[in-house]
């Protein structure tokens, strides 16, 4: 979208107008009829027409085409020019979008200024429509932990590049702000980033939605295939695509054209795409929902989106920054968070991640105390009164262990805990439970407690869960 389209019956004309643009340092295009207009057109869309009223041995005059065009390419701003020039006509086109009338002959200095002008309208009002459409979605990728790193050094990556990303990991992990990430970062960041909810668009009206209709009452209808174009398509849980709309995808990828539901027209889309899965893909495939020829075209590069199980040292930065952003959204109060709430929510399991964390910081912010720090009674399940001092209780199963096995259990449960809580480092591990590293080391041998590397981060389990 770089370059002008000049449409004009005669030809001395259309390349006259063609030399003086092309010394002012604008590309053109030529076209002598409206089938070489809408050709051209459809080929790639245009910066800006120039476009003459009364064209000869043509299928549509140039108020036809304005009609057209406007209708399904409304950013294109379009001059009119004629050599039977009148209000009428003049008055006729602005009404049907024209940016502007001149008539002929015309003064060169004239057309190279409305042209100018209307190049950066059209720019101001691109930039204006892209700000009103930016989704507010945080792209913000919050955390320290060794797995966050690694995952972050991967998006890195890929942001300068074109390849399709595919992104994996549980519910909740983060998988959206990471491609957000990536578009934030990448050379179209001013382009539109368009998401599709796979699992929430009816089957039978996915390739609508893909591909917008085309109807003679409502004219042309974008789809989110067309609205994303210079920019991202996201397809969220790609898994959820009915097997039938796959293959239309493949088609697209392959092309980077197709036709709107109801229409003719080719439609040509120049955008960049990342999906995401909870799913294991193979599975699918080999159960025959899910094409291997499309997750061969979207899986180029591979991303695992780590849980917060594996980044429980980011569970405290996480839910401060949640904190914050609620108040700065939504006037939430800005409560602290204490050292024993921080501890115990990294104990904590979490299916939903991250998703699951910000919801509950949310609730607690809006429940809880606002004069006061939130503390392990305000997190969800702990809502029980404090222990006597110095006191702790016992489960039923603890409770009914001789000492030695029930100091072993705890020992290895609370090593286990701990070791989680830091990521798998052991010199920090030591340093909070007052252990020598060499002893800890120790200790956790004769418990049977391994550490293991996953996703870049280190965590504990018990050494015959390696064979599971």
């Amino acid at each position: 979208m770089s370059d002008i389209l000049i449409v004009d019956d005669e030809r001395d004309i259309r390349e006259l107008i063609s030399e003086i643009l092309r010394d002012e340092g604008f590309a053109t295009r030529l076209a002598a009829n409206s089938d070489e207009c809408m050709a051209e057109i459809n080929a790639s869309e245009p910066a800006l027409m120039v476009l003459d009223i009364w064209l000869k041995d043509s299928a549509m005059d140039g108020i036809d085409i304005l009609k057209t065009v406007k209708r399904d390419n409304p950013d294109i701003p379009i001059i009119i020019i004629s050599g039977h020039g009148n209000i009428e006509i003049a008055v006729a086109a602005i009404k049907q979008g024209a940016y502007d009338f001149i008539e002929k002959p015309f003064n060169i200095d004239q057309l190279t200024v409305v042209i100018a002008r209307a190049m950066e309208t059209s720019r101001l009002r691109r930039e204006n429509s892209t700000l009103k459409r930016r989704d507010l979605t945080t792209h913000d990728m919050i955390g320290n932990s060794a797995a966050f790193r690694v995952l972050k050094a991967n998006l890195e990556k890929v942001t300068k590049s074109n390849a399709r990303v595919m992104l994996t990991g549980e519910p909740g992990s983060g998988k959206e702000v990471a491609a957000r990430y990536i578009h934030a970062h990448s050379q179209r960041a001013g382009g539109p980033f368009v998401s599709v909810a796979s699992a929430a668009i009816e089957p039978d009206r996915m390739e609508e939605v893909l591909f917008g209709r085309e109807t003679s009452g409502r004219g042309i209808e974008k789809g989110l295939l067309e609205q994303a174009h210079g920019g991202f398509i996201y397809f969220d849980e790609v898994a959820d695509m009915p097997t039938g709309t796959q293959s239309k995808i493949l088609r697209v990828l392959t092309e980077q054209q197709f036709t709107r539901a109801g229409g003719t027209d080719k439609v040509r889309v120049d955008l960049r795409v990342i999906s995401s899965t909870t799913r294991d893909l193979p599975t699918e495939i080999a159960a025959g929902r899910f094409r291997q020829e499309l997750y061969d075209r979207l899986n180029v590069v591979p991303i695992a989106v780590p849980g917060l199980a594996e980044r429980r040292e980011d569970i405290p930065v996480l839910a401060r920054h949640f904190i914050e952003q609620f108040n700065k959204t939504q006037g939430l109060p800005l409560r602290s968070l204490s050292d024993e709430a921080e501890a115990v929510m990294q104990t904590m399991d979490w299916p939903g991640n991250i998703r699951q964390l910000r919801n509950v910081i949310e609730r607690m912010l809006i429940l809880g105390d606002a004069t006061h720090a939130i503390e392990p009674a305000d997190l969800p399940g702990r809502e029980v009164a404090p222990p006597d001092e110095g006191r702790i209780t016992l489960t039923g199963g603890l409770a009914t262990l001789p000492l030695r096995e029930a100091r072993e259990l705890f020992e290895r449960e609370y090593l286990l805990t701990q070791i989680n809580r830091f990521g798998g480092n052991i010199s920090r591990t030591a340093s909070f439970v007052g252990m020598e590293r060499s002893a800890l080391h120790r200790k956790l041998k004769s418990l049977g407690v391994v550490t293991t590397t996953k996703s870049g981060a280190r965590s504990a389990h018990l050494d015959d869960e390696e064979d599971e």
